[in-house]
């Protein structure tokens, strides 16, 4: 082999790891959408980690702690196994405009006897006049679906999207479900069925 092939192949091979390397970055990049924007949102909404400025605001405690077995079941969301927890509802601020700086719900986790402030929620109504699924911080909302009966009526069918904000979530930060919140040690555990997946955008 000559010098000059060598050279050759060191330069491809150089080329090639820095191309991997930029994919690398891009991938990681990607793995953490609008981070500014997320962190930001999270410096907006901590005063809700006192769940009774919560209630001041009119979101209302829907009291259950939902859970779900991780049951996969035909024409249903996907939930995988955990908890997605207590659900305070501000029924007024829901539209087909998500807000992106004002969830709909906020999701608390019961801790000692108190509630912890774990994670938000968007829920956008399925309309006639929907063309696509909605999109918040680079994601793409879930469904349609159905309502969370009996929180939320069956014929509610709409789009939502959690963010879990004030709990790491090791099945990502916009799981549904987050297998580290429990509902075992709570008065009024409710665990779910998964919700059923209507005809609409998606």
């Amino acid at each position: 082999m000559t010098k000059t092939t060598r050279f050759r192949r060191r330069s491809i091979f150089a080329l090639i790891g820095l191309v991997g390397g930029c994919l690398t970055a891009a991938a990681a990049q990607a793995a953490e959408p609008d981070k500014a924007e997320i962190d930001a949102l999270k410096q907006s909404l901590s005063k809700y980690e006192d769940y009774k400025a919560a209630i001041r605001d009119l979101y209302l405690s829907t009291v259950g702690c939902v859970y779900y077995s991780g049951e996969k079941v035909a024409g249903a969301m996907d939930y995988p196994k955990g908890a997605m927890g207590i659900h305070f509802v501000n029924v007024a601020s829901v539209s087909p405009t998500p807000d992106p700086t004002r969830p709909n719900v906020l999701i608390y986790e019961p801790v000692d006897g108190g509630l912890r402030l774990v994670a938000v929620e968007w829920l956008v109504p399925l309309t006639p006049d929907t063309k696509e699924p909605p999109k918040l911080f680079g994601q793409t909302f879930q469904g349609p679906m159905e309502g969370h009966y009996p929180l939320i009526p069956v014929k509610f069918y709409h789009y939502d999207l959690h963010v879990w904000l004030f709990k790491d979530n090791p099945l990502g930060m916009f799981s549904p479900t987050n297998p580290d919140v429990k509902c075992d040690n709570y008065a009024f555990p409710m665990p779910e069925q998964p919700t059923k997946m209507v005809p609409g955008p998606m």
